[in-house]
């Protein structure tokens, strides 16, 4: 979880995290502790229930299928596994707004690095499906036991990176008494000069943000061109494709960039001193907490657009949903059949998958 905004001394010493001296004079930030306490625990609440809904929905329909197809499937899942593991820490960082916290160094940095790795882990695997959806179009998806075997070695690569970014908030994340509360805060040690400070926010916002966000781009665009020229499919086929892929986007840079571009106006204030007016500061941190809430909110919308939008996912709900009702009893009726896949991204495909498989390969991006 990230701080709010600090400033450090000319002597070198980690300030305190919420009164800053400016001029000689103490910038008093009783305002933004009050606001603190009453908008982030609102915002924490509807996010856990929202997201914890949805992404465990995901996981229930996608373990209780006997074999993911696709890297796009495993994906998903870990997608909604790390999301879940990152909204079960915004209790703990709701409490902490509005008491304090309580829980001991321990728990401060095992809560700080699950809420990083994890949120790490999130844009890393967005940036993974991707992928997987431009080498579906490009004919390049493998299936099978080798296939298998590089989707696991491909996501325990994510899961190590994520890991590996959230190391920071485990060393540095710690305890603080700060007017009369104490805080689960970053603290950096003396000796860590502003610029090494500097570069560990700026590679969060490379590896984060900048990286997974160009990947998306350029794999959504080549898909969006093999749509376009797709024969057989229909102009409102392609239409409804491609704006799931502009939605997908769109809500990646509007949750995300924000939340970056004040991480990287921090970074730019711990090399160069630019923050010198206690207002300014005051801003600064209010838009670090509306910003990495508005962040946050991906982790609620990632069932909707990875998952529920889907034709094929939908079919596994009603499909799951009727297994169970078989299992309580009920009577079972006549199956409809699965719900038909409109389009599926992996158009050269698509012929061979209808005449020659149950169960075509189809994106869970398809409409």
């Amino acid at each position: 979880m990230e701080d709010y905004y600090y400033h450090d001394d000319e002597d070198g010493r980690h300030n305190d995290s919420y009164d800053y001296s400016y001029e000689h004079s103490v910038c008093d930030k009783e305002a933004v502790r009050s606001f603190a306490g009453v908008f982030l625990p609102v915002i924490y609440s509807l996010a856990l229930v929202v997201g914890m809904a949805g992404n465990t929905l995901v996981v229930a329909v996608y373990a209780s299928r006997s074999r993911l197809r696709t890297l796009t499937d495993v994906c998903i899942l870990n997608l909604a596994a790390s999301d879940l593991l990152l909204l079960v820490t915004l209790p703990f960082w709701a409490a902490d707004a509005v008491h304090g916290w309580r829980l001991g160094p321990a728990a401060c940095k095992l809560t700080s690095f699950l809420y990083g790795a994890n949120f790490s882990c999130g844009m890393l695997l967005l940036a993974c499906i991707s992928v997987d959806r431009y080498r579906a179009v490009a004919r390049r998806s493998g299936r099978g036991p080798r296939a298998r075997r590089q989707w696991i070695l491909v996501c325990s690569a994510l899961w190590g990176l994520a890991i590996f970014l959230g190391l920071p908030e485990l060393i540095f994340s710690t305890v603080k008494h700060s007017h009369h509360r104490m805080y689960c805060t970053a603290v950096y040690p003396p000796s860590m000069g502003r610029p090494a400070k500097a570069a560990l926010e700026l590679l969060e916002v490379i590896l984060r943000f900048a990286i997974p966000f160009l990947v998306m781009v350029a794999c959504y665009c080549s898909v969006g061109r093999a749509l376009s020229r797709a024969p057989g499919l229909r102009r409102d086929k392609k239409w409804r494709a491609l704006r799931v892929l502009l939605a997908v986007v769109a809500v990646f840079l509007l949750t995300q960039l924000p939340y970056n571009v004040v991480k990287l106006c921090r970074a730019l204030d711990v090399i160069y001193m630019l923050v010198t007016d206690c207002e300014v500061s005051k801003g600064l941190d209010h838009a670090v907490q509306v910003t990495e809430s508005l962040a946050l909110t991906h982790a609620c919308i990632n069932p909707l657009l990875y998952a529920f939008i889907g034709s094929s996912f939908k079919g596994h709900v009603l499909k799951t949903a009727k297994r169970l009702g078989r299992r309580l009893g009920s009577r079972p009726r006549q199956e409809d059949g699965e719900p038909a896949v409109e389009i599926a991204l992996n158009t050269r495909n698509q012929n061979q998958s209808q005449s020659g498989s149950e169960e075509p390969d189809t994106s869970t991006f398809s409409m």
